[in-house]
């Protein structure tokens, strides 16, 4: 067992194979930066989407998965020309798989100013309970 699978061992950080989820048209991709959070009830996931507004921004959670489809906004003007850019004109996309410990129901998630912070609400089942002795 590696040591991020000690410290988050629900949530794998291994590239996910192209499946038919991922929108053909997405072209070339970038995989935004994140963070990920526990606590006792949840998860928490801060992802840094600089240029996404709510509008580009594709978010699904199914068969084990989250996965984030942000595309930016921004369009070069008329007549201007590059001399040098510090990040690439793609898409971004997130996968992230977990072992359905995720009440996906209530999942809330909330974008501003380029930062996506999703809150994961655990299952019942795989909280830490208080067990009374007799």
């Amino acid at each position: 067992m590696t040591l991020l699978n000690t410290l988050i061992p629900t949530f794998s950080r291994a590239p996910a194979a192209r499946d038919q989820h991922r929108p053909a048209d997405l072209g070339p991709t970038v995989k935004p930066a994140y963070e990920i959070k526990e606590t006792t009830d949840a998860w928490g996931v801060t992802v840094y989407l600089p240029g996404v507004a709510k509008d580009g921004l594709e978010f699904t959670a199914e068969d084990g998965q989250l996965r984030l489809i942000g595309r930016r906004a921004w369009k070069q003007p008329e007549g201007w020309t590059c001399l040098y850019r510090e990040s690439p004109d793609a898409a971004y996309e997130l996968v992230l798989t977990h072992e359905n410990a995720i009440d996906t129901d209530q999942i809330a998630a909330e974008l501003r100013d380029g930062v996506l912070r999703v809150s994961l609400p655990k299952h019942e089942a795989v909280k830490p309970r208080k067990i009374a002795v007799s």
